[in-house]
């Protein structure tokens, strides 16, 4: 049981390390393009920060524990939404566009929608026997990724700007942005595996099942990386970052990495419930909600996001 926490722990610090060094590579990268910081958080950043959740959902898949994939990502988009933007609040109060409480926002509603009718077979028809992201269900999903592609495309198009991050640090050179990419992917597939094997082999240990494991210590350590970056981005005054990064990883989790996951293997939907599909479209109305009242998430509101994820979990482990 040591040797696998000493596992999960060396694969989320390799993970935190590698997702900072290829979000710094990819944020130089995008400064070069001269696109608006939204569609830097929306695209690069989340690309970046959802690669943790990528890997950790394909080994999980690929070495047999499925739960723990589909689990991973609502667990982390939940993660996202109530404890990031909740607790990157508490730190400065985020201002959010009104693009994006009439597009993204939405748009990350639509995507808990569509996973749910996906995957929850059984509700939505009494003669299926079990609950399965098929491959037609990934390919349904890579669509809407897309789309969401071109619509990031359109956004960059439509909003270039003289720089892309304004005092974001100091530019690197073209070496060390490839050095950057290339070590941070290579941290993310190490760490992503090694979190695997130790989160598997704990929760084997308790008795507890892969899925309560992927919608808590999974989605929690791999969401990591989002979070940091979020409340970095918060106190910098850049709040249409810290937004967009929590946006593009809550639609890059559901649409690329379960699409992907589910084209390369199906992927049974065991340990999840209704319950937990109902509490991850709750949680985005609720951040579309508060953002939209007067297009900023305070400190009070901030709160009430992540006492709403701690009840969340806690019921998770009071029904173990």
């Amino acid at each position: 049981m040591l040797l696998d926490l000493l596992l999960a722990f060396a694969g989320i610090v390799l993970i935190i390390v590698g997702a900072d060094r290829l979000t710094d590579g990819s944020v130089a990268l995008a400064r070069r393009f001269q696109v608006s910081e939204l569609v830097i958080g929306l695209t690069i950043v989340a690309f970046g920060t959802s690669l943790p959740e990528f890997v950790v959902s394909l080994m999980s898949s690929l070495n047999g524990v499925p739960a723990m994939s589909i689990g991973n990502v609502v667990g982390s988009n939940l993660f996202n939404t109530l404890m990031i933007v909740g607790f990157t609040a508490l730190f400065a109060p985020i201002v959010v566009e009104k693009s994006t409480v009439k597009k993204d926002i939405p748009f990350s509603i639509l995507s808990s929608l569509v996973l749910a009718a996906l995957a929850l077979d059984t509700f939505w028809d009494n003669a299926a026997t079990t609950d399965i992201l098929s491959r037609a269900d990934g390919f349904v999903l890579l669509s809407f990724f897309v789309i969401f592609l071109f619509y990031s495309y359109s956004l960059a198009v439509g909003s270039r700007v003289e720089t892309a991050v304004e005092g974001g640090g100091a530019v690197l050179s073209q070496w060390k942005v490839v050095l950057f990419i290339v070590l941070g992917l290579v941290g993310l597939v190490l760490g992503g595996e090694l979190f695997v094997d130790g989160a598997s082999g704990f929760a084997r240990e308790l008795g507890i099942s892969e899925a309560v494991i992927g919608l808590t210590l999974a989605a929690g350590g791999t969401s990591l990386p989002e979070l940091a970056t979020s409340i970095v981005a918060a106190r910098k005054g850049r709040s249409a970052m810290a937004i967009g990064n929590v946006i593009g990883s809550n639609l890059f989790n559901i649409f690329w990495i379960l699409g992907a996951c589910a084209m390369l293997l199906p992927m049974p939907v065991a340990g999840l419930t209704l319950t937990d599909f109902v509490m991850l479209f709750v949680a985005s109305v609720f951040f579309w909600l508060l953002a939209r009242t007067s297009y900023r998430v305070s400190r009070l509101e901030g709160v009430f996001l992540v006492a709403l994820y701690v009840g969340y979990v806690t019921s998770l482990i009071l029904a173990l």
